[in-house]
């Protein structure tokens, strides 16, 4: 090992982040322990609750056969929102699950636990983040905006409810897809049923990805009585994660035939390859799903961003027809 190897910003890397990442290379040294607090350096998780707000907002533009100007920015607001919203998330789960990361191998590298910040630090930097999210919110519409002070319920809770209950991917689910509801809303004024199924459907798929995802954790989680769907299922988690596939692909082609009942027949045949697009990607990850696998499971887990990216095309092109 060489010097620089022992440099304490290289001490300092998360373990389950890339390697290589920007964070580890070009941030400034001080910014690091606070960027890897907000995941900078593991992204998959900014994507994975951007999507469907994304989803949201051209399924609600396909719904009702308007786009405008406003709708770019309500595209690139999510986007600056979900990587501040995450990051402030993300701060939060740190701060109470400090002692539980430290006794976790994959987790012990985090910034709270390894020593590189300070929980005071920590919740000054989550302040910061959510007041900035909180000044791209009041960009939109009033609706919009006490769904997003609302999301803030589901947020809080999240990180407790592993010590509650043996599905705290349900209470994932809640608060990362809540964007589909928001992103709609920012668009048209008001939630409709297509944005509601919408949202259920994405609260199949993060059960599916974090059932994965989980998996990584789950003799770790045992010792220390943590509860996740992935300690629940155990072996029976493939059996679970086609149900949770079939439930997503179902809601998702409801949501879909609701946004665009009355519309051209091709326009409901392209939307609805979205959905058929999404359930393909999932079906291609349970091919290659080994629960022992620990790398296997986190590439699997990463890979969701490209499953959510899958509708997107398809929806805007339903958009035009």
């Amino acid at each position: 090992m060489t010097e620089t190897d022992k440099t304490p910003e290289a001490a300092g890397q998360v373990a389950d982040a890339y390697r290589g990442n920007w964070v580890d290379r070009l941030a400034p040294p001080a910014t690091r322990p606070y960027l890897r607090l907000s995941r900078a350096d593991r992204p998959i998780g900014t994507w994975l609750l951007l999507l469907p707000c994304w989803w949201g907002l051209l399924l609600a533009m396909v719904f009702d056969g308007r786009a405008t100007l406003h709708d770019l920015w309500i595209f690139a607001g999510c986007a600056i929102g979900a990587f501040l919203m995450r990051g402030a998330g993300c701060t939060w789960n740190d701060i109470t699950d400090r002692h539980i990361d430290g006794s976790v191998a994959r987790t012990a590298s985090r910034p709270i636990p390894s020593g590189q910040v300070s929980v005071k630090a920590a919740l000054a930097w989550l302040v910061a983040q959510a007041l900035v999210s909180f000044g791209i919110l009041l960009t939109f519409n009033l609706a919009a905006i006490g769904l997003g002070v609302l999301s803030l319920v589901p947020v809080a809770i999240y990180p407790f409810a592993k010590r509650f209950t043996w599905w705290p991917q349900v209470f994932l689910g809640v608060a990362f897809n809540w964007g589909a509801l928001l992103a709609w809303t920012a668009h048209s004024g008001a939630l409709h049923w297509p944005a509601v199924t919408l949202y259920l459907a994405g609260i199949a798929w993060t059960l599916f990805y974090d059932t994965i995802y989980a998996h990584q954790d789950a003799e770790d989680d045992a010792l220390i009585g943590v509860k996740s769907t992935a300690r629940l299922f155990g072996e029976n988690s493939p059996r679970w994660l086609r149900w949770f596939l079939v439930l997503t692909v179902t809601l998702m082609a409801v949501a879909v035939m609701q946004a665009t009942l009355g519309g051209h027949f091709a326009a409901v045949l392209v939307a609805l390859c979205g959905p058929w697009a999404l359930g393909w990607h999932l079906q291609w990850q349970m091919r290659h799903l080994d629960i022992e696998d620990a790398d296997g499971l986190l590439r699997l887990f990463r890979s969701n961003r490209d499953a959510g990216l899958l509708p997107l095309p398809f929806f805007a092109v339903a958009l035009f027809l």
